[in-house]
């Protein structure tokens, strides 16, 4: 029984080190300007509240020349739901007193098929 209950915690652990049991965990996406200031964002964010970082994700939006930085970062938080807004009220702070902030959104149950999509990184790309 013993040994049960320590495989069962074991494969917990290692879950929760993959993200595969990552359904429980709120998420938040804090789109801001230019990597600089995602990486400011994220850094605050992570020390305000016991959150995990996804990969950032990158976009240029056609009209990048009119905006103050030409590429937008999404920073993505996981947690619980009140982790994940303490970590977005620090990385907003942050975001906006550089280059600000495009948009906010925490999703607190994402679907498995809305996680997996969380995964996607244009930084991947060429």
């Amino acid at each position: 029984m013993e040994e049960k209950k320590s495989m069962e915690e074991s494969k917990s652990m290692e879950e929760k080190k993959e993200g595969t049991n990552s359904a429980e965990e709120a998420v938040g996406l804090l789109e801001v300007f230019g990597l600089t200031c995602a990486f400011l964002a994220a850094d605050a964010g992570c020390k305000a509240a016991d959150v995990t970082l996804e990969t950032f994700d990158k976009n240029k939006p056609a009209n990048a020349d009119a905006l103050p930085v030409p590429l937008l970062v999404t920073v993505k938080f996981r947690g619980s739901v009140a982790a994940v807004e303490a970590a977005m009220e620090a990385g907003e702070a942050v975001a906006k007193s550089l280059t600000g902030v495009v948009q906010r959104h925490i999703i607190p149950r994402p679907t498995g098929d809305t996680g997996k999509m969380l995964k996607i990184s244009a930084f991947d790309k060429n």
